[in-house]
């Protein structure tokens, strides 16, 4: 049993690695495409990412690398929609707010998704649990939030993109829980109806924001590498994505989004150069604290319950000791004798 944990703790480490380096690497990747290149449709970008995806695992089923299992048809096109749709919704609260605004709808994930798992899904976070997500979100809101200029338009936008954030996530987990569906198998159900809704609405809400059309962009071979590229990590980052909010929870995958935001800041710094701050720096430390203090008592809880699964044998009763298998026979001479689990025992004499 012990060898099956470990194996399990080395696959969820595994899930959170590649899901950091792969999360850090697209974004590197896209900075450059809309930065340097001038690139800045990010929603159609989005959607070419999980065409992409789909069509990889498409292949890799084809080969027999995954067996695909059939989800109810229902659940998966409201599940791949509610998710094409917080895309699109984060990028219009992105595209009609402030910087500093949309860090902070990203930091109220975490809350609404810890009252809707409490409210709907009857599950308790300890005070530790919730102590350490408090300073996680301190640090993180002192090092990436800036300026918070207000409007209605963006205000709706932004609680819409709560919403269906903290409803997909929370849905990404239940679903694979309760259908028995790896992460693999629901990401091929779902992703094409999540690149459909994209495809579609993707270029319109790029023009609204850019002011400029995706199909009046004239391609160079280097945009068009760079685009591959990101198409090819995005495979990477969507795979991880439901891997780890499978295998832990949607509140883990919300922190370790922020561990990311972490890191892209530093690598920012070290790497682009960028303008960086003893404000960015203690923020970073607090948030590094706080993910600390998240993993210290996740990790408690995870040994406690383990623990009181366990049950001792000192501690099981008589009747659960009891041999499954028991009968009682007589011999020839008509005496009574049992019998466990096939092999005869001597019996006492009845009186």
């Amino acid at each position: 049993m012990s060898e099956g944990i470990t194996g399990f703790q080395l696959g969820v480490i595994g899930s959170l690695a590649l899901s950091v380096a792969s999360s850090v690497s697209i974004v590197i990747c896209n900075k450059a495409l809309i930065s340097s290149l001038g690139f800045p449709f990010a929603s159609t970008l989005t959607s070419w990412h999980l065409m992409m995806t789909f069509c990889t695992l498409h292949v890799a089923q084809r080969f027999h690398f995954f067996d695909p299992k059939s989800i109810d048809a229902r659940t998966v096109v409201l599940f791949g929609l509610l998710n094409g749709t917080s895309i699109g919704f984060l990028n219009l609260s992105l595209g009609f707010n402030s910087i500093g605004f949309y860090q902070m709808t990203k930091l109220a994930i975490i809350p609404f998704t810890v009252l809707l798992e409490t409210v709907f899904l009857k599950k308790n976070f300890s005070k530790g649990i919730k102590l350490s997500l408090l300073v996680l979100l301190i640090g993180v809101g002192i090092a990436s939030v800036t300026d918070l200029k207000l409007n209605l338009l963006g205000s709706i936008l932004s609680g819409l993109a709560i919403a269906t954030t903290c409803v997909g996530q929370i849905m990404t987990n239940t679903i694979q829980r309760r259908l028995k569906v790896s992460s693999t198998q629901l990401l091929y159900q779902s992703s094409p109806y999540q690149a459909a809704i994209l495809f579609v609405a993707g270029p319109f809400v790029d023009q609204l924001l850019t002011k400029r059309s995706v199909f009046a962009y004239s391609y160079s071979l280097l945009v068009l590498g760079f685009i591959i590229l990101s198409c090819l990590i995005a495979v990477s980052v969507n795979f991880s994505t439901f891997l780890v909010i499978g295998t832990t929870s949607p509140v883990t995958y919300q922190v370790l989004g922020h561990l990311k935001t972490c890191l892209v800041l530093s690598f920012g710094y070290i790497i682009l150069h960028d303008p960086f701050t003893s404000r960015n720096i203690m923020g970073i430390l607090v948030a590094m604290f706080g993910m600390g203090l998240y993993s210290y008592f996740s990790v408690k809880e995870s040994k406690k319950k383990s623990a009181n699964d366990v049950l001792p044998i000192s501690q099981m009763t008589h009747k659960e000791t009891t041999p499954l298998l028991t009968t009682r026979t007589n011999d020839k001479e008509g005496n009574e004798s049992k019998k466990v689990n096939g092999v005869p025992t001597a019996a006492k004499d009845s009186e």
